[in-house]
C-alpha cells in the first residue's frame, strides 16, 4: 500500500486551495484525497478545554469552599456541534497508509493551538511536518510545501499557545466564580479583558472629575503694506526653574485680555524675529493588525473585529493579502526580490498605476525602516501580494482595507515629506510695553509620499489654514522679513474653555492595549514591557468585543465607555488583577516560552500562585460593593421583546425573536409555529446564529461551509421555518 500524508488544514476553504495547487481532486466525507496526499480540515477549534463538572460533577454548583479549581492536569474534550469532523479526522490519523502528518493551520500561536489540541486529544504520535506560510497565493503555497520543516521545531511555539490556553482558564474560571459568588452578581473577569476595562475606567474617572477652567486669548489680524494679511495670538513669556523661556498663550482673566486687544488695535507693528526650519517626515512604517486596525477605525469607524474579519478574508479568500495577525511591521531579507513584481501587478489597477509603475521600474531603496529581520517573530508587515489586484470585485469594506494596505506598501519606497514651518514674531509697541504676537506658516517643498495619502486624508490636507479657529495656529503666510513694518488693523479678546480628556476610541485603546507598559509606575519594569502589552495583535479585537459582551463597556460610534457595572468591577477586584504590569508580564513570559528562554511549568507555578491569591482575596474582602442590577436580565424578566430579526413569513403579522434554543414568532401564543432551531442543521457542520437567521428572513437564504468541506447555500424551505441545503 502506498504510504500518503495527511494535510489537517485550519478550514475548508484553505483545504481546497491547498489540493486546487497540489493537485487532489478525490472527493470523501470530510475530505478530499489524490496522489501521495489526504486533505482534511479543522472548523476552527475543534477541541476545547473541559468545564469544572467534567473533571467533577460537584463543580456544576458553583461554591466557594470548593475554590481555587485547579486540575493536577487540564483535559481536553471535543466540541459538541463540531464533532462528526473532528471523527473524520481521528479515523485519518489512524489510516495505515497514513505516514506522516503535515499541520497546515494558520502560521500563528492560535493556529498550533488548534493543530496540537486536535494531536494530542487523538493521541496520535505520527510524525509532523509544518506547513508555515504567509500569503494563500498559489505561488506560496508551492513555496510552502517545497520548505516544510519538522513540527518539532515549533513545540516552544506550542508550549506557548498551550500556556496561555491554560491561564486563562485557570484565571477565568476561578475568578469569575469567585466574585460572582462575593456579589452575588454574574462577573466575568479575565486576565487581559479586566486590566483592558481598567484602561477604560481609569478614562472614564478622569473625564467625570475634570473640572473645565475658562481663559482667554487675543487673535489680532496685521496687514503689510502690500495689503496682504496674516493673523498671530499674544503671548506672554515665561521662565521656568530649570531658566528654559516659554511662550504663554493663555491669559487667566477677560479684563487682561481686553486690556491687551485695546491697546494695541491700529497700532503700527514690525516684524521682530523671523525663522525657518526645514522638516522632513519620513514614510510610516508597514501595517502590523493592530495599526491597521487603528487606522480602519480612524478612518471608517471600524470596530478592530471588523477590520480583522475583513482582512482575514482579504488573507484568506481574495489572496490579496499577506498574513494579518501579524505584530511586525517589517519585512524579512527574503522578501527583497518580490517586491519589484507586488509593485508591477499594483501598477495593473488605475488607482494605484501612477505610484507603483515608475517605482518597479527602477532600482528600488530597500533600507531598515522596510527590511529588518532582527524585528520580525513569526511573521511579517501585511503587504498585498503578487496578485493583479481585481477592486471591481471586492465590496466597499474589502476596497477600503486593501486600498489601506496597498497605499502604505507603495509609500515605504517614496521619498521623505518634506515641509518648512515659518515662525513669525511681530511686535507692536505702545506707551513704552511692547506686545508680541506669534503667527506659523507652512509651506511644502516635496508632498514625497504622502501624495498617495487615501483620498480622505487628501481631502482633508487640502483644506487651507487661514483663520486662527485652526488648532494648530497654521496658516499661509504672505512674503515677510525681518525688521519689516505691518499694522495690527483689529484684535479681539476670545473666550475659550480647557476641554475634558477625550474617551477611547477603539483606535486609542488598541494603542493603550499595545503599549500597556507607560502605564506601570516602575520604571525599570515598565522598560521591560516596551515588548509586549495587553494580548496580542490577534487577540485584542476579540476582548473589547467580550467587554461589550457582558454589558462592561458600551460602543457608541467609535468610542467605547464603560458601564456602571463595569466601573463596579475594577473597584472590587485587586490591584494586580487590573494592572497591565501583572498581564504584561505574562504575555512576556509567553513570548519567552516561545523563545524557549522560559519553561512551561515555571510559568504554569506562577499562574498558580496567581489564582490561590485571587480566591484568597475575594475571601477577606466586605464585598460592600453594589452592583447594579444586569439590564438583559432585567429586561427578560418584564418580558420586554429582543431585537425583531424580521417579519414572519407565515403569519405575516408577527416579528421573529430570538430565543436560547431556536427562532421564532412573537405571535406563538395565537397559534403562530414558525420556526427555526438553531441545531437544525448540526449534522452537517452548519450553525444558525442571528445573523444567518435574518438572512434568511430577509433574502431566504445564506451561504456557508458544510463540514465535509462543501461551499453550499442554506435555503428558507417553507413557511414553517425548514431549511435545505442547496450546493
Amino acid at each position: 500500500m502506498a504510504s500518503k500524508e495527511l494535510i489537517l488544514a485550519e478550514k475548508p476553504s484553505v483545504a481546497r486551495d491547498i489540493a486546487r495547487v497540489l493537485g487532489v481532486r478525490g472527493k470523501g466525507e470530510g475530505y478530499l484525497s489524490g496522489g501521495d496526499y489526504i486533505i482534511t480540515w479543522a472548523i476552527g477549534h475543534l477541541v476545547t478545554l473541559a468545564e469544572p463538572e467534567q473533571y467533577d460533577p460537584a463543580y456544576k454548583k458553583w461554591r466557594s469552599d470548593a475554590l481555587p479549581i485547579i486540575p493536577e492536569e487540564i483535559r481536553l474534550v471535543p466540541i459538541a456541534k463540531t464533532k462528526p469532523q473532528l471523527g473524520v479526522i481521528k479515523k485519518l490519523f489512524n489510516q495505515s497508509d497514513v505516514t506522516a502528518i503535515i499541520c497546515a493551520t494558520d502560521s500563528g500561536r492560535e493556529g498550533e493551538l488548534i493543530f496540537r489540541y486536535i494531536y494530542d486529544l487523538l493521541g496520535s504520535s505520527k510524525p509532523v511536518k509544518r506547513l508555515w506560510i504567509s500569503s494563500m497565493t498559489d505561488d506560496a503555497i508551492r513555496e510552502g510545501f517545497s520548505s516544510l520543516k519538522d513540527g518539532s521545531f515549533y513545540d516552544n511555539l506550542a508550549a506557548s499557545a498551550k500556556c496561555r490556553s491554560h491561564a486563562d482558564w485557570l484565571v477565568g474560571i476561578n475568578a469569575s466564580r469567585a466574585f460572582t459568588l462575593k456579589y452575588n452578581v454574574l462577573l466575568s473577569v479575565g486576565r487581559v479583558q479586566t486590566p483592558t476595562l481598567a484602561l477604560l475606567v481609569a478614562k472614564q474617572k478622569e473625564i467625570d472629575e475634570f473640572v473645565p477652567q475658562e481663559y482667554f486669548e487675543v487673535t489680532a489680524n496685521f496687514e503689510t503694506e502690500l495689503k496682504q494679511e496674516y493673523f498671530g495670538t499674544y503671548f506672554e513669556t515665561t521662565v521656568g526653574e530649570d531658566g528654559v523661556k516659554t511662550r504663554q498663550t493663555r491669559l487667566d482673566s477677560r479684563e487682561r485680555a481686553n486690556e491687551v486687544a485695546d491697546a494695541v488695535s491700529g497700532r503700527p507693528a514690525v516684524i521682530s524675529d523671523l525663522t525657518t526650519e526645514e522638516k522632513r517626515q519620513p514614510p510610516p512604517l508597514l501595517y502590523d493588525l493592530t495599526e491597521l486596525q487603528r487606522e480602519a477605525n480612524r478612518r471608517f469607524g471600524y470596530s478592530a473585529q471588523k477590520t480583522l474579519d475583513i482582512a482575514q478574508a482579504l488573507y484568506e479568500k481574495r489572496k490579496l493579502i499577506t498574513y494579518p495577525r501579524t505584530d511586525s511591521r517589517y519585512l524579512s531579507s527574503d522578501m527583497k526580490p518580490k517586491l519589484p513584481e507586488i509593485l508591477r501587478k499594483l501598477s495593473k489597477a488605475e488607482e494605484y498605476a501612477g505610484y507603483a509603475a515608475p517605482l518597479a521600474d527602477t532600482q528600488l531603496s530597500v533600507g531598515k525602516r522596510i527590511v529588518d529581520d532582527t524585528k520580525i517573530s513569526d511573521h511579517h508587515a501585511i503587504i498585498p501580494t503578487a496578485s493583479t489586484p481585481k477592486l471591481q470585485a471586492l465590496g466597499a469594506d474589502e476596497r477600503h482595507i486593501y486600498d489601506l494596505v496597498a497605499r502604505r506598501f507603495i509609500q515605504v519606497f517614496y521619498p521623505n515629506y518634506i515641509y518648512e514651518v515659518t515662525t513669525v514674531i511681530t511686535s507692536i509697541p505702545c506707551d513704552g510695553t511692547s506686545y508680541s504676537f506669534v503667527s506659523k506658516g507652512k509651506v511644502v517643498i516635496q508632498e514625497g509620499w504622502t501624495a498617495l495619502n487615501p483620498p480622505q486624508a487628501a481631502a482633508k490636507k487640502a483644506k487651507s489654514k487661514t483663520g486662527p479657529e485652526d488648532e494648530e495656529g497654521e496658516q499661509a503666510l504672505p512674503a515677510l522679513s525681518q525688521d519689516e513694518s505691518v499694522c495690527c488693523t483689529a484684535a479681539k479678546a476670545v473666550q475659550k474653555r480647557t476641554q475634558p480628556p477625550k474617551p477611547y476610541t477603539e483606535a486609542t485603546l488598541l494603542s493603550a492595549m499595545e503599549h500597556a507598559g507607560r502605564f506601570v509606575d516602575d520604571e525599570e519594569l515598565r522598560e521591560r514591557l516596551k515588548e509586549s502589552g495587553l494580548g496580542t495583535p490577534a487577540t485584542r479585537a476579540a476582548t473589547i468585543e467580550r467587554l461589550i459582551d457582558v454589558g462592561y463597556v458600551v460602543r457608541s460610534g467609535k468610542t467605547l465607555t464603560p458601564t456602571e457595572k463595569g466601573q463596579k468591577l475594577i473597584a472590587a477586584v485587586p490591584p494586580e488583577l487590573k494592572t497591565p504590569e501583572t498581564t504584561g508580564k505574562w504575555e512576556k513570559g509567553l513570548t519567552s516560552i516561545a523563545r524557549g528562554t522560559l519553561g512551561s511549568e515555571r510559568f504554569m507555578q506562577s499562574i498558580g500562585r496567581y489564582v490561590n491569591y485571587i480566591v484568597d482575596f475575594t475571601r477577606g474582602t466586605d464585598g460592600g460593593i453594589a452592583f447594579p442590577e444586569d439590564a438583559r436580565r432585567k429586561s427578560s424578566r418584564r418580558g420586554n421583546a429582543p431585537r425583531p430579526l424580521g417579519s414572519c413569513p407565515k403569519c405575516t403579522e408577527g416579528s421573529v425573536l430570538e430565543n436560547s434554543k431556536a427562532f421564532g414568532c412573537s405571535n406563538w401564543k395565537t397559534g403562530c409555529k414558525f420556526t427555526i432551531w438553531k441545531n437544525a442543521l448540526a449534522s452537517a457542520g452548519i450553525s444558525i446564529d442571528a445573523e444567518s437567521a435574518a438572512k434568511l428572513l430577509a433574502t431566504g437564504g445564506f451561504e456557508a461551509d458544510r463540514a465535509d468541506g462543501r461551499h453550499v447555500r442554506v435555503k428558507l424551505k417553507s413557511d414553517l421555518g425548514a431549511l435545505t441545503i442547496v450546493d
